[in-house]
């Protein structure tokens, strides 16, 4: 795996800390040196993309900070004192300032264990080290008096580790911001970290992916630093489990059908109204807001979405997908990252033989498993699997991205083909699929399809921009459309899984009402009220279920699987290359 980046350039310790470096000397959070020597992509994906992310961990931390009392009521203290300096280029929130001993100290509290040295004596973590170190620097400018001292209180063994503020200390704090310029230069992440234990608690750990990152490489040893019982991770404990990918989706998606509906906000909370009828939904378990046909959204509804991160989508009430809007308009690393790979047609090629290969392979097995056991039913849909084989057989070598359209849309021809056979014997007619038309679809079955592939493009469109890709920039797909070619080239992994497997077992089942579930016009067929609504909780509850990942062999409900798709094709372009489009149905 190639992750080349810059290494820690030595100061010596009688440097100015003006030192010019190319980079914007915007100020440097406190917090993000404390990062920075946990982990220095753990740095980089918060400070440099922007990518932030609180779990419950974090908010444990601040709820710790609100409860922490002093310790004596006569002890003069200061509490979540702010302070900057110009000259350091950094400025932070100091948890405690006592005055001891006729000196101010500054506290920190963490919730953790401490670090111990051979005698067993509690010692700061290098992570929180620094940071005292940061406020002791900060403070001293502030009261114009030497600061010789910080503690650091860890609540989890009840000790407290006291860091010397020398000039070694300040050598180190000169160090850690020149780092912390030179990763701001750059557009390469920083590998992983090489222990692993790092990684296991840790916030971001969903999208970095370390593990997955791991999973790729040739196994090795574990390293010396891996081996010491002297880990930061045990600060809480934990022992050492591989952090693989979220595989539950933690919220959901409120769906909204009616045209009578308004969605409103009430403090930290989404009123959908219909008529006398109120819901209520906490903004922090939505992840997104779809709303169906003509509901209306208010603007403090959508702010609030917004600050929250929450995507609104619309749809038409035929089910085209329109617009949604975006919570990540940051990420400017990210996305140039994105377009300097997409720009490469090596690359395009490469990634699109990757997807279209999955896609195809993936029609092909069910179209064996839905054959399976029925000579007759097999023997029909003979033409049609060796069509989608031969198709698959030639997609490895193609040279062209035209060749591959080509070969995608032939396996497309004979997989619909074959379709039909996949339905029970004792289905209606007037239910099954007479061939495949889109625009507009004019048949029960065709309607079914395009409403839930509405659906899919709406999950991917939102799961892409959660992870921070640009949806315009695709690697397959023209932009003929107003939909954005990577959701559509996303789109194509799911189809299948997602809802054409969905689609006939309903059917097969006899879930769908030929009449009441579906509008007929002249020549187009439509979901009605209620079958968009039937439709739209079978796909809701096809996104809770689990399968297996070939790469992490772990099972991830679909919902979790379309954002994990997301992350690993961004991997592709930020040194970790190969883990994108293996997931195949079994």
């Amino acid at each position: 795996m190639d992750c080349d980046y810059t290494t820690m350039i030595p100061l010596s310790p009688d440097m100015n800390t003006t030192t010019s470096t190319s980079v914007d000397q915007t100020p440097l959070r406190v917090m993000s040196l404390h990062a920075l020597l946990y982990c220095e992509r753990l740095f980089y994906l918060e400070e440099v993309e922007e990518i932030r992310v609180a779990d419950a961990a974090v908010y444990a931390g601040r709820r710790l900070h609100e409860e922490v009392v002093p310790l004596d009521d006569e002890t003069p203290e200061q509490r979540s004192l702010e302070v900057a300096s110009e000259e350091w280029g950094i400025f932070g929130k100091v948890d405690a300032v006592r005055r001891r001993d006729g000196k101010w100290v500054p506290y920190e509290h963490k919730r953790g264990r401490c670090r111990r040295d051979d005698q067993n004596q509690p010692q700061a973590w290098p992570s929180d080290r620094i940071q005292a170190v940061a406020y002791a620097v900060l403070l001293a400018e502030v009261f114009g008096e030497e600061i010789p001292e910080a503690r650091i209180r860890y609540h989890a063994d009840h000790v407290t580790a006291f860091v010397a503020i020398d000039d070694a200390a300040r050598s180190d704090l000169r160090q850690a911001i020149l780092r912390a310029r030179q990763l701001q230069s750059t557009t390469e992440r920083p590998p992983v970290h090489s222990n692993e234990r790092m990684c296991v608690r840790c916030s971001l750990a969903p999208v970095c992916l370390p593990e997955e990152e791991r999973l790729s490489e040739p196994q090795k040893p574990p390293s010396q630093e891996a081996a010491e019982t002297d880990v930061e991770q045990k600060q809480v404990g934990a022992p050492h489990v591989p952090r693989l990918f979220p595989n539950t989706r933690q919220k959901q998606t409120v769906h909204v059908v009616s045209p009578r509906a308004y969605v409103s906000r009430s403090a930290e909370t989404l009123v959908v109204s219909v008529e006398d009828e109120k819901e209520k939904f906490a903004i922090e378990d939505i992840d997104s807001v779809l709303i169906h046909g003509f509901g209306q959204i208010t603007t403090q509804a959508i702010q609030l979405c917004a600050k929250r991160g929450v995507t609104v989508q619309w749809m038409t009430s035929g089910g085209q997908f329109l617009a949604g809007t975006t919570a990540s308009p940051g990420r400017v690393q990210q996305r140039l990252r994105q377009y300097s790979a997409l720009s490469q047609p090596d690359i395009r090629l490469r990634l699109a033989r990757q997807l279209i290969h999955a896609k195809v392979e993936t029609q092909l097995r069910y179209t064996l498993r839905g054959t399976r056991g029925d000579a007759s039913r097999r023997e029909r849909s003979r033409a049609a699997i060796e069509g989608i084989r031969e198709s698959l057989r030639r997609i490895p070598s193609v040279e062209s991205p035209d060749s591959l359209r080509g070969l995608e849309g032939m396996a497309a021809r004979h997989y619909f083909a074959a379709l039909p056979e996949l339905f029970a014997a004792a289905v209606p007619e007037r239910l099954r699929p007479q061939g495949r038309s889109k625009h507009p679809p004019r048949d029960r079955c065709n309607a079914l399809l395009s409403f839930g592939y509405a659906l899919i493009q709406s999950a991917v469109h939102r799961s892409a921009l959660a992870v921070g890709l640009e949806p315009a920039l695709g690697f397959f797909h023209q932009p003929r459309t107003a939909a954005p070619p990577l959701v559509l080239d996303l789109m194509e992994l799911f189809r299948t899984p997602l809802w054409e497997m969905v689609v006939v077992a309903s059917i097969n089942r006899g879930q769908w009402n030929s009449d009441d579930d579906f509008a007929i016009a002249p020549g187009q067929v439509w979901l009605s009220d209620t079958g968009r609504k039937k439709a739209i909780g079978l796909f809701e509850q096809r996104l809770q279920e689990s399968y297996r990942h070939p790469h992490t062999s772990q099972s991830l409900t679909y919902a979790r699987m379309i954002e994990l798709e997301c992350r690993l094709l961004e991997k592709e372009w930020t040194g970790c290359s190969g883990l994108f489009a293996r997931w195949r149905m079994r």
